[in-house]
């Protein structure tokens, strides 16, 4: 079977959709084809075919191969808010087995598959369930990216109790700069490096423009892909 790996963050807007492309990049020197999903995304304006969300198609573009929108985000819904409760407006019920189903055939065209979540980590789906606990079913392992900015270390250091809590095994982190890098900053990131036991895999600068810069060459996969 094919790999994958799930992508989260310490909160929302911290940089996943930044990372999980630069990711696919980076292990796009590894792997032949490696190509992103996006199983559920709240927040999307509605275009020719229907809702898409810009998460999800920056994910189609770093994909290595051409994939349609269904395939990398199977669930969508309009507003920008939790799921759960975007589901309950636009009077729907979140089909997890459609977003499980999505995943199953990506990885069978696939060497590598990077998942991308929703929010945080225990982002709820249902009444009964949260995003983490399917990502626990599927057995997916995790990259966490730390939005390093106030309060950093203990939404990150949480984040890293709920991986574990939830069954999930944490293979690495990314430090994702939200401003210009201080003295402050690099001590934030400095003391997670020694209180997460997963290997730092990436920091990223305070970006203006990411298109001046290459991701993937901030990345050092070789710290998690054995564990994939």
């Amino acid at each position: 079977m094919s790999k994958a790996v799930f992508v989260t963050g310490t909160d929302t807007e911290v940089g996943k959709t930044l990372v999980s492309c630069g990711l696919i990049g980076a292990l796009q020197a590894h792997y032949s084809v490696v190509n992103g999903y996006k199983p559920i995304a709240a927040g999307a304006s509605f275009q020719q075919h229907g809702l898409v969300n810009d998460d999800a198609l920056a994910l189609m573009q770093a994909s290595s191969l051409d994939l349609n929108y269904q395939q990398v985000n199977p669930v969508v819904f309009e507003p920008p808010i939790a799921p759960h409760i975007a589901a309950h407006y636009a009077r729907q019920t979140i089909d997890i087995g459609l977003m499980s189903q999505g995943l199953a055939e990506l990885r069978a065209t696939s060497n590598c598959v990077l998942v991308e979540g929703a929010g945080g980590w225990h982002v709820p789906l249902t009444e009964q369930q949260t995003l983490s606990q399917w990502v626990a079913e599927q057995g997916l392992p995790v990259i966490l990216v730390v939005g390093v900015k106030l309060g950093c270390l203990n939404h990150a250091l949480l984040s890293v109790e709920a991986i574990a809590a939830s069954g999930a095994k944490l293979i690495g982190w990314v430090a994702n700069n939200l401003a210009e890098e201080s003295e402050v900053s690099a001590q934030n990131v400095s003391y997670l490096k020694q209180a997460i036991a997963a290997p730092c895999i990436g920091e990223i600068p305070y970006l203006t423009n990411i298109n001046e810069f290459s991701l993937k060459d901030c990345f050092n996969i070789n710290k998690f892909i054995d564990q994939m």
